[in-house]
């Protein structure tokens, strides 16, 4: 393993890491010295959905944890529904009988659904469309907005009540100022995770805290493909579509001391 340069010794929860984004954050900080939970909840995705997509949201964490150790870094890995409020502070007890109290959260899961207000079958990347309605929204509010206000919850009190004073939040997000067409429930919840982030950066300041968002461009979790390809290499706001490990890349960077100044922002990858 390389020395380690964001955080050597301190403990991070990364939610959603069985793949993804969220695998390369959690192997990108455990190769620099942290100790890393991953949480992970195996889906049934749709027959059309790409078979890399449906492969990844089937997976347990075990490959990510035995990469990580391979490196010789320190991890394990907890299923958890976090749609479930009482499996949060699971989370918070399993990472510190194992390492001790959470330095890091990183609030990366999604319910990975797409709904819309209009008649369609699928977007246009080929994934299934829902008609927005409660079920929708709730299943998406309760993993993106509610679970991430939880986890941020959950991580300042245990933080205040053992007088620590060094923390690192970062939430993934995306959509836009003017929503999330074909994901609107999904942009709607990462605006609330979004706002409950900054708050939290204000408010945990003093307990010296950091907490910022990434909004990572369109990148390769499985479900990229030819069309995605063209439409994002033809839009002056992208370079390309990007690799999990390059969000993994600004995340170590967040954690690090030379990030110890960085709050309170929504960090877009171009």
């Amino acid at each position: 393993m390389h020395q380690s340069t964001a955080a050597p010794g301190r403990v991070a929860i990364v939610t959603g890491a069985n793949h993804g984004i969220g695998a390369a954050i959690a192997e990108r900080l455990a190769a620099e010295g942290c100790s890393v939970l991953i949480t992970y909840l195996r889906l049934e995705a749709p027959e059309h959905e790409p078979e890399a997509l449906r492969r990844f949201h089937a997976s347990d964490g075990d490959d990510v944890v035995a990469r990580i150790h391979e490196r010789g870094g320190q991890a394990a890995a907890v299923e958890a529904d976090l749609s479930d409020a009482a499996a949060i502070p699971r989370l918070f007890d399993a990472a510190e009988a194992r390492w001790g109290g959470v330095d890091v959260v990183v609030n990366n899961a999604t319910a990975s659904l797409q709904d819309t207000f209009v008649d369609a079958d699928a977007d246009w990347a080929g994934r299934l469309l829902h008609r927005v309605s409660a079920e929708t929204y709730d299943r998406q509010f309760a993993v993106d907005a509610r679970a991430g206000a939880l986890m941020i919850a959950e991580f300042a009190a245990r933080l205040q009540a053992r007088g620590g004073d060094w923390g690192r939040i970062i939430s993934l997000t995306s959509g836009g100022e003017k929503g999330f067409p074909g994901e609107v429930s999904y942009g709607a919840a990462k605006a609330a995770l979004v706002n409950y982030t900054l708050a939290a950066s204000l408010e945990l300041s003093a307990f010296g805290v950091t907490a910022n968002a990434i909004h990572p461009p369109v990148t390769d979790t499985g479900w990229v493909n030819d069309t995605v390809r063209e439409a994002v290499a033809a839009d002056r706001n992208f370079f390309s579509v990007a690799a999990p490990e390059e969000v993994g890349d600004l995340a170590a960077f967040l954690v690090s001391e030379a990030g110890r100044r960085v709050t309170g922002n929504v960090i877009r990858m171009g």
